[in-house]
C-alpha cells in the first residue's frame, strides 16, 4: 500500500511536521504544537501496549481501547462540523455576528458555465461571497478566479484536486494537496488563502497539523442546502434559511451543482430568494476574511 494511504499512527504527528516543512509560505513557520487529540491517542496506544505486556490476559481490553480510540478519531473526521480533531469554525466569530454578519460560501468551482452566472446574481443582489475553489479548476479557468476577486469576493482553499480519497492521505500527501492549492489560488486570486474546507467536510486526524503549518483555519458551515444532490430550489432554500441567524455560515455550490427540471444549476434559482430572506432579516453577507479580520486565530466559537 502506498505510504500516502497509510493509516494514522502515533509517529505521524512528528512525520507531519517534518513533511510540511518548506511547503507554502517560504519562511520557516513556527514549530507546530502537538494537539491534545494526538497526545491522547499516543497515550492510549502506549497504555494499551504496556497493559498487554504487563497483564497478557488483558490484551482483549487493550485491543478494545485502541479500537475505540480509532473509532473516535474516525468519527470526528467523518462528522464535518465536529471539533474533536481541533479548531473547526462552524459559525462566524462573535464580533461578526454582532454586526449581523453571515457568510455565503460557494464550493467546488470555478465552473465555466455556472460561476459567471453566480457572479452576475451576486452583483445584482449586492451579495458578497467566499468561493472555496478547487485549484485544478482554477488552473483551467484563471480568468474566472480573477473575476471573482475583481467583483469583491474572496477565494479560499478547497484542495488541489478535490480527491474522494482525501481522508486517507498521509501527512506528506496532505501537504502537497493543500500546499499546491495555496500556490495556485494565491497566484490567480492575488492573495494567499487563509481558510480551508475539506472535500465534503471529511478529514483525518493529521489535517490540523498541516493546516496550522500552512497558516490556514478550517471552516465548515452552520447549514447546507445539499444542492449537489437536490434539484429542488425550494427544498435547498428551506434548509439554508431554517432558523437563519447572525453568524451563520451557509454552503452552496457552483461546481458539481444539481440541476433543476429546467436544467439550471440549483444555485441560480436559490440565490435571488436567499437574497430576499437575508434582506428581510437585516443580515449582512460578509466574506470570511472580512468576518475574521478582527478575530484572533486561537479563538474558536462553540459549535452549533
Amino acid at each position: 500500500m502506498p505510504r500516502e494511504f497509510d493509516a494514522f499512527s502515533s509517529a505521524d504527528a512528528a512525520a507531519a511536521t517534518e513533511a510540511i516543512g518548506g511547503v507554502g509560505q517560504g519562511a520557516a513557520a513556527p514549530a507546530t504544537p502537538v494537539p491534545l487529540y494526538v497526545k491522547a491517542s499516543i497515550a492510549c496506544h502506549v497504555g494499551a501496549g504496556v497493559a498487554a505486556l504487563a497483564l497478557p490476559a488483558a490484551w482483549p481490553w487493550a485491543l478494545g481501547a485502541v479500537a475505540a480510540n480509532h473509532l473516535v478519531l474516525t468519527g470526528g473526521g467523518l462528522w464535518p462540523r465536529s471539533t474533536w480533531l481541533g479548531e473547526n469554525w462552524v459559525r462566524l466569530p462573535a464580533a461578526a455576528a454582532a454586526r449581523r454578519g453571515v457568510a455565503l460560501t460557494i464550493d467546488d468551482g470555478p465552473d465555466p458555465e455556472v460561476t459567471p452566472q453566480v457572479l452576475d446574481l451576486l452583483d445584482r443582489h449586492a451579495l458578497k461571497a467566499t468561493f472555496f475553489c478547487i485549484a485544478s479548476a482554477a488552473r483551467r479557468y484563471p480568468a474566472l478566479c480573477r473575476d471573482i476577486v475583481r467583483r469583491g469576493h474572496s477565494i479560499q482553499n478547497h484542495t488541489d484536486s478535490h480527491s474522494h480519497r482525501f481522508t486517507l492521505l498521509g501527512p506528506a500527501a496532505l501537504a502537497r494537496e493543500i500546499g499546491a492549492a495555496q500556490e495556485t489560488l494565491a497566484r490567480f486570486g492575488g492573495e494567499r488563502p487563509t481558510c480551508f474546507r475539506a472535500p465534503a467536510g471529511l478529514r483525518n486526524p493529521l489535517l490540523p497539523l498541516v493546516l496550522r503549518r500552512l497558516g490556514l483555519r478550517l471552516v465548515s458551515w452552520t447549514r447546507r442546502g445539499f444542492d449537489t444532490r437536490r434539484g429542488d430550489p425550494a427544498a435547498v432554500l428551506a434548509s439554508l434559511v431554517r432558523d437563519l441567524a447572525p453568524g451563520d455560515i451557509l454552503l452552496l455550490h457552483d461546481g458539481h451543482a444539481a440541476r433543476t427540471p429546467a436544467g439550471r444549476a440549483v444555485i441560480l434559482d436559490v440565490l435571488p430568494a436567499l437574497a430576499e430572506r437575508l434582506r428581510a432579516a437585516a443580515l449582512q453577507p460578509l466574506t470570511l476574511p472580512d468576518a475574521f479580520a478582527a478575530t484572533m486565530p486561537s479563538t474558536l466559537p462553540e459549535a452549533a
